[in-house]
């Protein structure tokens, strides 16, 4: 039997699904006008001029979706919480695309994209934590091992918001650094978008995350067809930004809603691994971080024969064995976290050594 909250739950997938699915035959010819094409450089992973800016379309999608669920929830629940974390979700999402959006269009300088992107952070995290310190007097944020803790100290309030601004800015960034494949960033929208929906389902009181993760997924798997079909499209920067800024804001706000930091970092961590070891190894040996590369290893998969679907495939199934583990976490007592988190460090560690092991098959 099929309840209302399943049938609303379903309408917010369908809806967005089609909504990313159709609205490019209406924003296509609008960037076609508008001349926002990709060129390869010496980043890039394709040989030929495609079109980008294609996640402007997911960008309409998802907010138009999530603002109507905010306000479907506020007036049916005017008291509750749930309304209120959407309504962060979709604010910050919309801000990081339309940022993309600007660097599509005009491009941006570097200080001034940086600038914007600390003040989306700021004010997400900001407000994450004001909402949630102000409707529970006793917030544990999911993490907090010791029961008899009743307050959260201000030092400790300052130390997450910190940790907000950069968890939340640094993924935005790594979200446009790793959208370099066909299929990789809509992998990685779906994968994450149901990691938080199947946490929000196994969290009491979480109902408003499975709304947010099934938007998301539904956005960026509507955009798949339109990437993975020639003559193909891109994201561009609207669609990376938005990417990074749905799942960071998102997961920061579970995190601080009470959902266990494990599940909310699940899909993250191997994008992050990726970025972070390819820019350590690149200081390493005296190249500049920011400059156009293709060492990434979802790249070097790619440069050893790969398709861009197999590569993306094979950074989706590592992303989809690492959130598998963070929603253990809700499954199980605290006491095993570190064990999971010592096998999700080991998925990254192999996910890194996978194109050398490749490599060393491919030449025995």
């Amino acid at each position: 039997m099929i309840t209302a909250t399943m049938l609303v739950v379903l309408v917010s997938f369908v809806i967005t699904f089609l909504l990313s699915l159709l609205l490019p035959f209406v924003v296509k010819p609008l960037l076609v006008r508008l001349g926002v094409v990709d060129v390869p450089n010496e980043r890039s992973s394709h040989e030929k001029p495609v079109l980008r800016g294609l996640g402007l379309a997911v960008l309409i999608a998802i907010v138009l979706v999530e603002a109507v669920f905010t306000v479907l929830t506020a007036s049916t629940d005017p008291d509750g919480t749930a309304w209120k974390y959407l309504l962060i979700i979709t604010l910050g999402t919309m801000c990081s695309g339309f940022l993309g959006l600007s660097e599509d269009l005009k491009g941006i300088s570097v200080p001034v994209r940086s600038a914007v992107l600390l003040l989306i952070a700021t004010t997400t995290s900001v407000a994450v934590i004001w909402l949630t310190r102000a409707l529970y007097s006793a917030p544990t944020f999911g993490w907090n091992p010791l029961p008899w803790v009743t307050t959260v100290s201000v030092w400790v309030l300052v130390l997450l918001g910190i940790y907000g601004v950069l968890f939340i800015s640094s993924y935005i960034n790594v979200a446009n650094f790793m959208d370099g494949l066909n299929g990789i960033s809509g992998f990685h929208g779906v994968i994450a978008g149901l990691t938080f929906a199947a946490a929000g389902y196994l969290t009491p009181g979480a109902g408003w995350l499975i709304i947010a993760g099934l938007v998301l997924a539904a956005g960026f798997a509507g955009f798949l067809p339109w990437n993975l079909t020639k003559p193909g499209a891109f994201l561009g920067d609207v669609g990376s930004y938005l990417l990074g800024g749905a799942v960071a804001i998102t997961s920061f706000t579970a995190l601080i809603a009470g959902v266990p930091v494990l599940a909310t970092i699940g899909p993250m961590i191997i994008y992050f691994g990726d970025v972070g070891t390819t820019l350590v190894k690149r200081v390493r040996a005296g190249h500049k971080w920011d400059e156009p590369h293709k060492e990434h290893a979802y790249q070097r998969l790619q440069q050893l024969g790969m398709s861009h679907v197999a590569a993306s495939g094979v950074n989706a199934a590592f992303t989809v064995a690492a959130s598998l583990l963070g929603l253990l976490s809700l499954l199980v007592a605290p006491v095993w976290w570190i064990l999971l988190l010592v096998l999700g460090i080991a998925l990254v560690v192999l996910y890194q050594l996978t194109p050398r092991l490749l490599s060393r098959k491919m030449t025995a």
